[in-house]
């Protein structure tokens, strides 16, 4: 093989490894999507009566029903990525966003917004604040304190 035929060959291959690594990259930018968090403080909210605080709570618990399924990505994500180490396609549709948890914390903290709002006009609501949900990892017990190999 001559040096033209192997420069040519290895120009190929640089071709196809940038074209993959660039089809790669642009796919990987898909997984997941953009969070669309809704404002705490709109226009028009101190204007609002008591009733259509009401309304808008009851929207913001259904919004909140809605997301909190689709923020639980950990088991999809792993069979995924299972499936991935046998298939390459797989792993383009891991979703690593926090969109949906982000879309939650907005809307908790419009409700905590509307909830005193509603307190500040003297509405007659059963509604209370709700406070930030923080998943802790699990503290290690004694047992596996003595079971590792410090």
């Amino acid at each position: 093989m001559t040096y033209a035929t192997k420069e040519r060959i290895l120009k190929q291959l640089t071709r196809k490894t940038v074209s993959v690594i660039i089809a790669v990259t642009f796919i990987a930018g898909c997984a997941g999507r953009a969070a669309n968090p809704v404002a705490v403080n709109q226009y028009g909210d101190t204007s609002r009566s008591c009733k259509a605080i009401e309304s808008e709570l009851s929207f913001i618990d259904s919004e909140v029903s809605r997301l909190i399924p689709a923020t639980e990505k950990t088991g999809k994500n792993v069979a995924l990525g299972v499936a991935g180490a046998f298939f390459l396609v797989p792993w383009f549709f891991m979703d690593f966003s926090q969109a949906e948890q982000t879309e939650i914390n907005a809307l908790r903290q419009r409700h905590n917004h509307l909830i005193i709002l509603a307190g500040e006009k003297n509405c007659e609501m059963q509604r209370a604040q709700v406070q930030e949900v923080v998943k802790k990892s699990p503290e290690p017990t004694t047992k596996d304190l003595n079971q590792s190999n410090f």
